[in-house]
């Protein structure tokens, strides 16, 4: 294993280790978990596993970064929702199995959108979503999804100075009524219990 790679792993375990996650109900969302072994990832919420990072290196302010880092990301029934977090990255999801997902992405500008990652084209949804780097983001899966396994490309790759998880008021009340479903209540659900007050 490279020794970013390590670096990276030993950024996170404070959050791998801080709660036990609510066991799925579904047997595949179990099988993916043991099988890709994915961990749980409590700032967040749902699963994730690394898969690796390019050998193709690029400058950004200065530093030297690898120009992508991939992920396994899983929600399950039980952890349904990816909390508010802001990425300098873009950060790329593709639809492995299982689903829909609801995205709700938040552009520097103000404006709001809600996209569905999802097989259904007839009813608008897409197989992928990108998200731009410099974007708050949540996800949610649908109520009649029981898991969702994606694949993200982050370019370039996640460190854990180029995330913020959890907006504070100032971010919530910019966004609050940027679209119809966009209320201050609804913000605050997709902010998460550990998000900055």
């Amino acid at each position: 294993m490279h020794l970013r790679l390590v670096l990276v792993f030993a950024a996170l375990l404070p959050w791998l280790v801080a709660a036990e996650p609510p066991a799925p109900a579904d047997p595949r969302a179990r099988e993916l978990i043991a099988r890709l072994q994915l961990a749980y990832l409590p700032g967040e919420s749902g699963y994730f596993g690394l898969l690796g990072r390019s050998t193709q290196m690029v400058t950004v302010d200065g530093r030297v970064l690898a120009a992508q880092s991939r992920i396994h990301y899983l929600l399950t029934a039980e952890l349904n929702r990816n909390y508010l977090h802001w990425l300098a990255s873009d950060d790329t999801h593709i639809l492995l199995e299982g689903g829909p997902v609801d995205y709700f992405i938040f552009h520097p500008d103000g404006r709001a959108e809600k996209v569905t990652l999802g097989r259904d084209a007839a009813a608008g949804q897409q197989l992928v979503v990108a998200v731009p780097g410099g974007c708050w983001k949540a996800l949610q899966l649908r109520p009649d999804a029981t898991y969702a396994l994606m694949a993200n490309v982050l370019s370039p790759e996640w460190s854990p100075d180029r995330v913020r998880i959890g907006a504070g008021r100032d971010v919530l009340a910019k966004f609050t009524g940027a679209a119809p479903w966009a209320t201050a209540e609804f913000l605050r659900a997709l902010n998460g219990p550990a998000a900055p007050r």
